[in-house]
């Protein structure tokens, strides 16, 4: 039973909401801007109404990977893996040639399934810092870098706070392999 949680995790992370968002439009988000599948590239070149919606859909098929794995009464082992999943089925997914996004909305709909008060406790700076830089990557900084260190000042057992740690190296290993570097979400230049 876990490897079908692990799996569906996959499938779920597969969903390629940007793409599917981007064809409702008549558009394909594959050959626009940096042809990434995630929701900066849809905020740019797909409005920013359509880059909120896809942003929280990505988040949601981590969450709910999450959620398979505890509503399964699975081992805590496993709903990890199944995050995992979700976050490499939405950089290669299976649906359109396993192309896909960066993994970052995904990995906060993970994170925020598994460590939800200091997930919450980072999103404000985070989110601030969006708004008033506009960079994608120094947000993903502002977010995840001190995430560890509020998860241990809550107390978090360890295996959750590595968990917090290595996740969000795959959005940077994702860019490395994949040969792209991220642009500022109004599309006005390179970070």
């Amino acid at each position: 039973m876990p490897w079908i949680v692990i799996l569906l995790g996959y499938f779920l992370g597969a969903i390629p909401t940007a793409y599917i968002a981007g064809r409702l439009q008549g558009k394909n988000i594959l050959q626009l801007g940096d042809r990434n599948v995630g929701a900066a590239n849809a905020f740019r070149h797909l409005g920013a109404k359509v880059g909120i919606t896809v942003f929280i859909i990505d988040a949601g098929k981590g969450f709910l990977a999450i959620l398979l794995a505890q509503t399964a009464s699975l081992p805590l082992m496993t709903a990890l893996l199944a995050g995992v999943a979700a976050v490499i089925g939405h950089n290669w997914s299976i649906f359109i040639g396993f192309r896909g996004g960066r993994g970052e909305s995904t990995t906060i709909g993970v994170l925020l399934n598994l460590i939800t008060q200091p997930m919450l406790i980072v999103a404000g700076p985070a989110l601030a810092s969006l708004l008033i830089k506009r960079n994608v990557i120094l947000t993903s900084c502002v977010l995840f870098m001190p995430l560890p260190l509020v998860c241990w000042w809550l107390e978090v057992p360890g295996i959750l706070i590595g968990y917090g740690i290595t996740l969000p190296c795959l959005v940077g290993i994702t860019d490395y392999v994949k040969g792209r570097l991220p642009v500022r979400i109004s599309g006005a230049g390179s970070t």
